[in-house]
């Protein structure tokens, strides 16, 4: 079984292209938990599979958190599908991805930059205040795509110098919140400049932060944008895999066009040999 290794500003993913290993959908939960473990296998954030279009795309993008969980999208998943489907022949530099959450189109910007169109904010709730430990931190709720991707939206003063594990046990509970049905990536942020944004994820299905979500990214700047923070052009956020950009078109309150810009890295191209990696039914 052949893979890919990538990442999007240190987001990484284990790629596998089932229009050659024809993989039947029941085991994909077992093969992304088990490559995705970092001691004991490939380690990775999640798994991305291309499959065969069923609504008019070049390809389908199948998504999997390192727990196994089925993703609705990955905004920085989408971005190095597209660097594969393009090396690899499936589209051209302008791509038409099929997602859980909606299409997503692609575009080849350099060798290693690309930006996605992400899926609409289908729900924006600016003000949703959510209570943790007798503490009421000002959220955001905001979901891309149909069924959407649930993300908290959460400031944090002085986010750079938190205290981690005190960080990642918050992210954990809003994670978890009862206010959150689906559960909800849990996007801390602080604006450091003109345009320019700070922010950790603490992801649900990898149920850590992760060193960039572009999802997530594009969830912050779209409150941050409707709540004039922002002016949504160019909007530098910067996060422990480096830098991602984030561009809203609006229509008033309605954000009509959301993009991401980023960089993709191929980091290993070979063959699974996993010996614990079990493909039956």
């Amino acid at each position: 079984m052949r893979f890919w290794k990538m990442n999007g500003a240190g987001n990484d993913f284990v790629v596998l292209n089932n229009l050659e290993e024809h993989l039947p959908p029941e085991v994909l939960p077992q093969v992304a938990r088990t490559l995705c473990e970092r001691h004991l296998s490939i380690g990775a954030d999640g798994l991305m599979v291309v499959d065969a279009p069923t609504q008019g795309g070049d390809y389908k993008m199948l998504f999997f958190n390192s727990d196994g969980s089925a993703g609705e999208m990955c905004g920085n998943g989408a971005r190095c599908i597209c660097r594969y489907g393009y090396e690899n022949g499936l589209a051209g530099e302008v791509q038409t991805v099929e997602t859980t959450a909606g299409i997503v189109i692609g575009h080849r910007v350099t060798e290693r930059l690309y930006r996605v169109r992400l899926n609409d904010p289908t729900t924006v709730k600016l003000d949703y205040p959510v209570e943790v430990g007798g503490v009421t931190y000002d959220c955001a709720y905001v979901e891309l795509g149909n069924p959407g991707l649930p993300h908290a939206v959460v400031p944090y003063p002085d986010l750079k110098n938190a205290d981690w594990n005190e960080l990642r046990e918050l992210g954990r509970k809003l994670r978890w919140h009862a206010v959150f049905p689906k559960g909800a990536n849990v996007n801390f942020y602080e604006i450091t400049g003109e345009d320019a944004v700070y922010e950790r994820t603490f992801e649900r299905g990898v149920e850590d932060f992760t060193y960039a979500c572009g999802t997530g990214t594009g969830s912050v700047v779209t409150v941050l944008t409707l709540q004039g923070k922002v002016s949504g052009r160019n909007v530098k956020v910067d996060m422990t895999g480096g830098q991602l950009i984030i561009d809203v078109e609006r229509d008033g309150s309605r954000i009509t066009d959301l993009f991401l810009t980023g960089p993709t890295n191929i980091v290993a191209k070979g063959e699974v040999t996993d010996e614990d990696l079990c493909l039956a039914k």
